[in-house]
């Protein structure tokens, strides 16, 4: 499969998208098997990365994962290390709200030798941290500042920047623990600029959350904190 052909026909046919995000390390596989029992009915896509993951933990979650789903696997890799050819495809991410070079364009120079000769389809994406209200990890090892929920125009202006570079999917992320999500009024206001998919992402944990983004203009929201720490949480549906 295509994934990006696949979100854009899933736009075009006014579908909404769910991609639920495995972090390796706070994934046991010995309970995969009964986890992906609930992510086989409900997501689309299936991402794997985390803010720090040790060297051969994703190349192990995926290899289990493929044993239990055939949902595509996404790789939303922390850094270069997280990167395996064994998922699907991989969202080659640039922090573009951040001024940190390391997580412009040092991390992707870096990733190279692994993608040369990699089968991933390989998709482009703006990353852009929101503040959710706390500090997160991605915060922390990137040493970057999420932008302000209140600061609009930035956040907007950010987006098309990352549209207008060429990036083919933007994501608007309020990090892993936010205690609140991105809101209607951002996701709402930067959907209508753009011409490109958008993902959303941090801070959901309950259906209405979910819907709120659908309803403001995400074409894919990412849940992760919340199946991490109940996966019943589907239940609700």
């Amino acid at each position: 499969m295509n994934i990006y052909k696949h979100i854009i026909q899933s736009i075009a046919q006014r579908e909404k998208l769910l991609a639920v995000l495995l972090d390796p390390e706070k994934v046991n596989l010995k309970e995969l098997s009964h986890l992906l029992e609930k992510i086989n009915k409900k997501a689309d896509f299936i991402f794997v990365g985390g803010s720090t993951v040790s060297n051969g933990d994703t190349d192990r979650l995926v290899t289990k994962l493929k044993e239990f789903t055939r949902i595509p696997i996404v790789l939303f890799p922390g850094d270069y290390t997280q990167i395996t050819d064994k998922a699907d495809a991989l969202l080659f991410l640039s922090l573009i709200s951040g001024n940190n070079p390391e997580y412009l364009i040092q991390q992707q120079i870096k990733s190279v030798p692994k993608l040369i000769n990699s089968n991933l389809e390989i998709i482009p994406t703006g990353y852009i941290l929101i503040d959710g209200g706390t500090e997160t990890a991605v915060q922390r090892v990137s040493n970057t500042r999420p932008i302000p929920q209140n600061e609009t125009d930035l956040i907007l202006h950010t987006a098309k920047a990352g549209a207008f570079a060429g990036k083919k999917l933007i994501y608007l992320e309020a990090g892993s623990g936010a205690k609140y999500p991105v809101s209607q009024k951002i996701i709402n206001t930067v959907k209508r600029e753009l011409n490109i998919p958008l993902i959303v992402g941090g801070g959901i944990r309950s259906k209405q959350q979910l819907e709120n983004a659908y309803d403001a203009g995400a074409d894919l929201v990412v849940i992760g904190t919340a199946f991490e720490k109940n996966n019943l949480w589907f239940d609700i549906f």
